[in-house]
């Protein structure tokens, strides 16, 4: 099957290219459906390729309802390409299926739909509701002592959103050390700068308030983000919060310069722009 990766832990270099081709499938599907989030679901590529690639998350793409799995929430919806990305490498479905994203009849709808497609854990779009979901699985997995981990990938945007908050206050009260939230701080949301909107700062500060062991970290920086990865496995007796500093677009934003947006929010790339974007993508210029 094109583009299937196996369920290992691979090199830098190779989770590098792999984060290349994630990008290029994102641009790609979009472009082909004329709709989406493209800027939304690169700045979050570093993340989900080392979660799914790097060794972290317990999860077989031929199996993917089994008990005992880690579990990937996208609570940040809309970047639903990148987690489609991941999955169609996992071999969850067809590579090719990418190219039905937002079509009638696809599996690939604009948001995750757990009804729809194996390997989505929660239903999202409508923003703030990933993380409870989370606090729930995690719960539930140290009830089945089973070991399953959780991670929820919020946008900055969301927290804005004050069920974020409940969750995390139940998470710190309930020391859910198999709960990682990771923050994709990219800057931006729909209406402008995520500071100018809300500002949320210092958002490792809230987290550790209610009891959260914190991180701030690179997010487009492979390295960096195994690393956190690594810490927030080994922490005990408390839940996770990494706060993941990217760009929005990230792996194009030469072009999004020259364009003049640098939010580029909820549209495709023009195909006149496809070719130039992905040339920029496989340059790996950021």
């Amino acid at each position: 099957m094109k583009g299937v990766r196996k369920n290992v832990s691979e090199s830098i270099e190779s989770l590098k290219a792999l984060a290349r081709e994630l990008r290029k499938d994102i641009l790609k599907m979009t472009t082909e459906a004329g709709s989406g989030h493209p800027s939304s679901s690169m700045s979050a590529v570093e993340v989900v390729t080392a979660l799914y690639f790097g060794g972290f998350l317990k999860f077989d793409g031929k199996n993917p309802k089994a008990a005992d799995r880690d579990r990937f929430i996208l609570s940040k919806g809309h970047a639903a390409p990148v987690l489609y990305a991941a999955l169609a490498h996992k071999g969850v479905f067809p590579h090719e299926e990418l190219m039905t994203l937002r079509k009638f009849g696809s599996r690939l709808e604009g948001h995750p739909n757990m009804l729809r497609l194996a390997g989505i854990e929660a239903s999202t779009g409508s923003l703030g509701q990933g993380l409870s979901v989370g606090v729930g699985y995690a719960l539930a997995a140290r009830l089945a002592k089973n070991g399953s981990h959780t991670y929820v990938m919020t946008g900055d945007g969301e927290l804005g959103q004050g069920q974020i908050w409940e969750a995390a206050a139940s998470a710190g009260k309930y020391q859910l050390d198999n709960l990682t939230c990771i923050v994709d701080r990219n800057g931006y949301q729909q209406t402008g700068s995520a500071l100018d909107v809300l500002n949320m700062d210092p958002i490792d500060g809230k987290f550790a308030a209610f009891g959260w062991a914190t991180q701030v970290i690179n997010g487009n920086d492979l390295e960096e983000v195994i690393d956190a990865l690594k810490r927030a496995k080994a922490t005990k007796g408390r839940p996770t919060c990494i706060v993941s500093l990217t760009k929005k677009g990230f792996g194009m934003l030469k072009l999004l310069s020259k364009l003049k947006d640098e939010n580029f929010h909820g549209k495709p790339m023009p195909a006149k722009h496809l070719e130039e974007a992905l040339a920029e993508v496989e340059a790996g210029l950021g």
